[in-house]
């Protein structure tokens, strides 16, 4: 039987709207898998981007936290120079001080020419020389003199040797200086410093632990004092 004009345009209308329905289909399966694909591309991309920017921040708070350690550390490191030095000035006034108060010994001649006679016979026996020159401040050799003269028998008896001792009377210590004596082997190659600066500088490194204690407590870090 034939096909009517009819029949064969409902077949093709039939026809065509079958085949937009499965491009239909298509299309919105294209979209879905289209959507799907961006959406995890994006997801990764926003992945990525976040751990990127987590390590940035992360890096960034470390230096931020290591400079901070540094500065720190630099403050602490100021902080401690100060002290230090505050206290080193502090020692340096006390003995400038304990320099200023040796002047007034020599100012009391009993006891200056007692001190004389201690440092004078302890030069001798430090030496142990038979012949000695001894240096002073020109103002002290009268007083010089005559420590020696008292002392020599002392020394003679203990040691049982002669001496001879010789004033310098030409080259004399500062008349600056607080007081006190050098004395000097025969060829001026050794020589025993007894000035009183210098026994207060023996004295004071002998005592600065001890003086360091005082003034400012025991050093928790320090584990022997000796």
């Amino acid at each position: 039987m034939a096909l009517t004009d009819a029949d064969v345009q409902k077949q093709i209308k039939h026809m065509m709207a079958f085949i937009e329905q499965e491009a239909s289909e298509k299309v919105e399966e294209i979209d879905s898998k289209a959507e799907e694909e961006f959406n995890i591309e994006k997801g990764r991309l926003v992945q990525t981007q976040r751990v990127k920017i987590m390590e940035y921040y992360e890096k960034k708070e470390k230096q931020i936290e290591q400079h901070k350690k540094i500065q720190m550390s630099n403050l602490m490191n100021q902080a401690r120079l100060k002290v230090l030095k505050a206290r080193d000035d502090m020692i340096a006034d006390l003995l400038h001080e304990a320099r200023q108060r040796l002047a007034e010994i020599a100012k009391d001649p009993a006891n200056y020419s007692i001190l004389l006679e201690g440092m004078v016979l302890q030069g001798f026996f430090q030496l142990l020389e038979p012949k000695v020159t001894i240096r002073c401040r020109q103002q002290d050799v009268e007083m010089v003199q005559a420590a020696v003269n008292k002392v020599i028998p002392i020394y003679k008896e203990a040691v049982k040797s002669n001496i001879i001792v010789k004033i310098d009377q030409e080259r004399f210590l500062p008349s600056e200086i607080c007081g006190g004596v050098e004395v000097y082997n025969d060829n001026g190659k050794i020589k025993v410093s007894n000035t009183l600066e210098n026994r207060l500088d023996l004295i004071a490194q002998q005592m600065m632990p001890e003086i360091r204690v005082n003034l400012f407590g025991a050093n928790p870090n320090r584990k022997f004092t000796d």
